[in-house]
């Protein structure tokens, strides 16, 4: 199992971004997170297996048709297996 924490900036609020995060990651299977940041961005923490996750990732690079994602960080760490499900949080 695999733990990605992600970071992705441009115009990726207002354009459904989050809600297609979480369709992605559903079909992807995988768990964890999703939310809008305070300084425009969205925050997405996925876990699942590798193939699962890179998958995930990719989609973050292209986000829903009306984004524009300008660029993507991302963080792996520790698995911890905390989550049931995929969720948007506030």
């Amino acid at each position: 199992m695999v733990r990605l924490h992600v970071w992705i900036s441009g115009r990726v609020q207002g354009v459904g971004f989050r809600w297609s995060a979480l369709e992605e990651a559903r079909r992807l299977r995988l768990t964890g997170w999703v939310r809008n940041t305070l300084e425009g961005g969205v925050e997405a923490l996925v876990e699942g297996g590798r193939d699962e996750v890179d998958r995930f990732l990719a989609w973050c690079h292209e986000g829903p048709r009306m984004a524009r994602v300008r660029s993507v960080r991302e963080c792996e760490e520790t698995a911890t297996g905390e989550f049931e499900s995929f969720e948007i949080r506030a």
